[in-house]
């Protein structure tokens, strides 16, 4: 995992700040070298002249969005880079305001070479305070951004009242109560809550995100998002739960935009921990349990159309 190049993801509805952000992790004096992927909706692309960069490579994805040039454009560039490992420290995309961060995530799960060379570090994903709420009312996107998110800045928070900053907030925590959220002016924020945060590590997430499951005693569903925590006082059978995890996935991929969770199997010293990318899967036994600790199953799923009850009994029947 050690030798993997770090890929952070950057999104965010369009004028929410991502550029800003981007920005400044460029310009600040950190020590270290990025390479930066900017796409842009559109055939010219503007955005690459809008980033700011001393000694970093932009390299633009301009013909048109990255999630329909997912397979092409960002896995010939992500390639191109490898060949000069050593020459930076990480790689950050930048994705158009228009797209789903979904398939750019599937790129380290789906393509052999990739995956054995970078990993995804984290989706952060930048909010407007002032048009979120609007966005997430009108913008499909908005909400897939919001969603997929393992972290949040919520700028421009000098645009509303702290009243509107609340009510802004409990929507994001609504579709997403497990994204690291920050509350940011001009996208002011240190560098290190938003790089290198192995959320997407399978080796670290039990050190990084050991509440990841904690649901705050706020919660509340968002009308058309949904996130779905199951919680198993015990083991579970892997006999049963590999194929229910495999199925529901197949089957329910398309509304599942994020899954993950750290199980206990009988007889097993360590955990086993998962996530997932719509259908896309990947999952090991990793951090064993420590001695006399209470060995406990928690799963969760965001997405959209799920069937809740379906999941909490599906999970429950694989107790071992």
């Amino acid at each position: 995992m050690t030798d993997k190049i770090p890929v952070t993801v950057l999104t965010g509805y369009l004028g929410a700040g991502k550029t800003t952000l981007l920005n400044r992790i460029l310009t600040e004096q950190h020590g270290k070298k990025y390479a930066v992927i900017v796409n842009e909706f559109g055939a010219i692309g503007i955005d690459n002249e809008l980033v700011v960069g001393a000694d970093e490579e932009v390299f633009e994805m301009n013909n048109g969005c990255i999630c329909c040039t997912v397979r092409g454009d960002l896995i010939r560039i992500l390639d191109g880079l490898m060949k000069r490992k050593g020459k930076f420290d990480a790689i950050i995309v930048e994705t158009t305001g228009l797209a789903d961060p979904a398939p750019v995530a599937q790129t380290f799960f789906m393509d052999q070479d990739v995956s054995d060379t970078a990993r995804l570090d984290a989706v952060v994903t930048v909010a407007d305070a002032k048009w979120l709420s609007d966005r997430l009312r009108d913008a499909p996107e908005a909400k897939n951004q919001i969603a997929f998110a393992d972290v949040i800045i919520l700028n421009k928070i000098d645009l509303v009242s702290p009243q509107e900053l609340e009510e802004v907030e409990a929507r994001i925590r609504a579709i997403n109560p497990y994204a690291k959220v920050h509350r940011t002016q001009n996208c002011a924020i240190p560098i290190s809550e938003v790089l290198d945060r192995k959320a997407f590590d399978l080796d670290r997430i039990i050190e990084i995100e050991p509440d990841f499951l904690e649901e705050g005693h706020h919660h509340h569903h968002d009308e058309e998002m949904q996130s779905v925590a199951v919680h198993l006082d015990g083991e579970v059978n892997p006999e049963k739960f590999m194929p229910w995890i495999s199925n529901l996935t197949q089957v329910e991929g398309p509304n599942i935009l994020r899954c993950k969770g750290i199980v206990a199997f009988p007889n097993e010293p360590k955990r086993f921990v998962f996530q997932g990318v719509h259908m896309i899967l990947d999952g090991d036994v990793q951090g064993e349990w420590k001695p006399g600790e209470k060995h406990t199953s928690k799963v969760v799923f965001i997405g959209r159309d799920l069937n809740e009850k379906a999941i909490k009994e599906g999970f429950l029947a694989c107790a071992a």
